[in-house]
């Protein structure tokens, strides 16, 4: 009898619950009881927040509306609260408070309010619990340095797509970030204070700003970093000590930029990295002992710079790796790389390098080349070609303009002679026989192609005689 009794008591719950969230589900949104209380005001029209919510909504979704203000107390008293979203609105002016009666919030989205361009330094009072906050894709040129002082338990931050100069100094301090997005501002430096005091950040994406300088121990308070991304800027080199430190470091990009060569003083404590970017930069250097420190690498990316060799000397400690890119380089394929050859034929985790020079090989993929050897077992590099034997005219164009010349020549010199059309197509198909392929053969041994036309020349004017 208890347990009937029991079960009347926790059926009776829900039900209520359920009856309550729908009885104050505002106009034009749909209530549901999925995460106890879920409102559903997508889509829906709206030009300004609802009076009234239920009290006991747990999340609230406002996005794709047209809602330009919001007021001190927006959304009034809501205490079970964990998630708001006002993406895609045309927000332009918040008032400080506007989040007052939010105490339990933990997530806050206002991404793609384009007319968003002032944040005042008291917008997130109240807002102790949260946790995530999402600006991304607003008009936001700055932020006030204290706008996230009542904010302690923030971890993650978005504000990619914005119009930043400068890492905002209202993230200094902030000792729980875990997770900031820059990305896509218009960002110049990274300064020795501007990542002062984050000291469990362990994501930091900066790439495609317009970073030019990266400070001396810029990233020294950053102890717990996992996942740095600094690609896509303007970066041409990086102070010695630039990464001393992040210890806990597993993937590391700094491609798409302007670097010349790979200094073997950046990675020298990065013992865990796994996975490191130096793609599409100008590097046709890389110093010794560069890479002797990452013990953990398993792919390493360096395709699309201007290397035209990787001695064996620089690439040793790291021999085991999974996956090395190097194509879209302009690779010599001469003995400094066999080892190269043979490593790729071993294990079958490079592919992709087409040779630039010497020219016999110009255009093999550096699998197809022939590395001969001396007696004693020395590599001998691929013979350069004679370029004036083997191809006279050093484009495709210069050559048929020649042979148009000589065709011009002989075309006169038949009808001077008074011969008809199909003489001359005669002439032209007997030049195809085996008699002249074999003078031209003995010939072009000693002789240049053009040598080898006037040849063509004498011999028909022979015949027609």
């Amino acid at each position: 009898m208890f347990v009937i009794i029991l079960n009347v008591i926790l059926c009776i719950r829900p039900i209520h619950s359920v009856w309550a969230c729908v009885r104050s589900c505002p106009a034009n949104c749909v209530c549901t009881q999925e995460r106890s209380c879920s409102v559903l005001c997508d889509r829906a029209g709206l030009t300004q927040i609802p009076t009234e919510f239920p009290c006991e909504a747990y999340s609230i979704n406002l996005d794709k509306n047209s809602i330009k203000f919001l007021s001190e107390r927006a959304f009034g008293t809501l205490p079970s609260l964990k998630s708001l979203s006002l993406n895609h609105n045309n927000i332009s002016f918040i008032t400080p408070g506007a989040f007052k009666g939010l105490a339990s919030l933990i997530e806050l989205k206002m991404a793609h309010n384009e007319y968003i361009r002032y944040l005042h330094t008291r917008t997130f009072i109240s807002l102790k619990r949260l946790i995530r906050l999402d600006l991304a894709d607003c008009n936001l040129y700055n932020i006030p340095d204290r706008i996230f002082i009542e904010l302690p338990a923030l971890q993650e931050l978005f504000c990619f797509q914005n119009n930043f100069r400068r890492i905002p100094g209202a993230i200094r301090e902030m000792e729980n970030l875990t997770h900031i997005y820059l990305e896509k501002n218009k960002i110049e430096a990274v300064a020795y204070n501007s990542l002062l005091g984050l000291t469990r950040l362990k994501y930091l994406n900066l790439q495609d700003n317009r970073i030019n300088v990266i400070h001396d121990r810029a990233f020294q308070d950053c102890q717990q970093m996992e996942y740095l991304y600094l690609n896509d800027n303007f970066i041409s080199d990086f102070p010695e000590n630039s990464f001393d430190g992040l210890k806990h470091l597993k993937m590391l990009n700094i491609g798409g930029n302007l670097l010349r060569n790979v200094s073997n003083t950046w990675f020298r404590d990065q013992l865990e990295l796994e996975v490191l970017y130096l793609d599409r930069n100008r590097i046709s250097y890389i110093e010794e002992g560069a890479f002797e420190n990452l013990t953990s690498l398993v792919s390493l990316h360096l395709n699309s710079n201007n290397l035209t060799t990787l001695p064996f000397s620089v690439f040793q400690p790291v021999y085991f790796l999974g996956r090395l890119y190097l194509f879209r380089n302009p690779w010599e394929c001469d003995c400094r790389i066999e080892w190269l050859k043979e490593w790729m034929e071993n294990y079958r985790l490079v592919r992709d390098i087409p040779c630039t020079s010497p020219s016999s090989v110009a255009g093999l993929d550096l699998t197809d080349v022939y590395f001969e050897r001396t007696a004693e077992d020395f590599c001998l590099d691929p013979k350069e070609l004679n370029v004036t034997s083997y191809r006279p005219f050093p484009t495709g164009e210069i050559q048929s303009t020649t042979e148009n010349k000589f065709n011009s020549l002989i075309s006169k010199l038949l009808l001077q002679k008074g011969l008809s059309e199909e003489v001359v197509n005669t002439t032209e198909a007997f030049s195809n026989t085996t008699f002249l392929n074999g003078l031209t053969n003995k010939v072009s041994l000693g002789l240049g192609e053009c040598h080898v036309k006037i040849i063509y020349i004498f011999t028909i004017l022979l015949l027609i005689a």
